[in-house]
């Protein structure tokens, strides 16, 4: 692409179809997008190709000839805890009815939504955007937003209990009311939190949260879940964990020296949470009960 085209986007990072027109022929800009230098997000506006969430966000602002505020997912990715990642912008219509929803755009309505500034852009504030995401979620994924909200440093327990009260009489909030008991911060991932929602609901004692274990040879380390009475660990064993040969072999490594230790360690599969949650209930116990006897 020509110098002259790519300082027009310069600090602006979008810019519109009028002033585009100016210096390039439609044949020509229809070119430049064929062939992948141009990129068009909305009507009438156009960017350079894989334009971030923000100058995606100013693409939409021309289009919309004000601010646009976001929410949901998007304000949630902004604080650090979108645990659903939908991929899709989230914004509230500056102005009812001038936003139409299109693909990747979910356009909101949001009277009263409590708003603040984050690196210059209207978003709805971190405790009220964790209440208002989970409210839409089933319990065991709703729990992975409280907990990453709460981790992100960003919310706090009374400022979740406040937002649920604002949101009294919406749909979903009974359910998230319940949660915001269980909400624990230290679940470092969506899965443990589902993990840890599904031993709650089974009653299974609770364990100890990202706790640390020394091994024979002074080294350290976290397990996800810990029964330090019975010597029993739970690990959740995701893909990601085993994305390559040096994951593996360091995850087979620390079960190794916990177990030379004298600890139980039971790996947890996405499988055993969704498909079989009655047989690692059942394992569990099993294991809680053999050390009380």
């Amino acid at each position: 692409m020509h110098p002259s085209i790519r300082a027009l986007f310069h600090g602006r990072g979008a810019i519109r179809a009028g002033e585009l027109q100016e210096i390039l022929s439609a044949k020509r800009i229809s070119s430049l997008i064929r062939d992948g230098h141009l990129h068009r997000p909305w009507h009438g506006v156009y960017t350079l190709p894989n334009p971030t969430v923000e100058i995606q966000l100013r693409a939409l602002d021309l289009v919309a000839d004000a601010h646009v505020p976001v929410c949901m997912g998007t304000a949630a990715a902004s604080y650090g805890f979108d645990t659903e990642r939908d991929g899709a912008l989230h914004v509230i219509n500056p102005v009812p009815g001038q936003l139409r929803p299109r693909p990747n755009l979910v356009v909101h309505q949001r009277l009263g939504a409590p708003l603040r500034y984050v690196d210059g852009r209207l978003t709805t504030a971190p405790d009220w955007t964790a209440i208002e995401i989970a409210r839409t979620l089933r319990p065991s994924r709703a729990i992975g937003t409280l907990d990453a909200a709460l981790r992100s440093g960003h919310c706090s327990p009374g400022g979740l209990r406040h937002a649920a009260r604002m949101q009294a009489g919406r749909r979903g909030i009974v359910h998230v009311r319940g949660l915001l008991t269980h909400a624990d911060g230290r679940s470092e991932s969506p899965m443990e939190s589902e993990t840890r929602l599904l031993f709650i609901d089974s009653g299974v004692p609770a364990p100890e949260l990202q706790a640390t274990i020394c091994d024979r040879y002074g080294t350290v380390w976290r397990v996800d879940f810990l029964w330090r009475s019975a010597r029993l660990i739970g690990e959740y064993d995701s893909d990601e964990w085993h994305s390559g040969p040096a994951a593996m072999r360091k995850d087979k490594l620390k079960t190794a020296r916990l177990q030379e230790c004298g600890w139980t360690v039971i790996p947890i599969t996405v499988d055993d949470i969704r498909r079989h949650r009655d047989e690692l209930v059942a394992r569990i116990n099993t294991h809680l009960r053999h050390h009380a006897a």
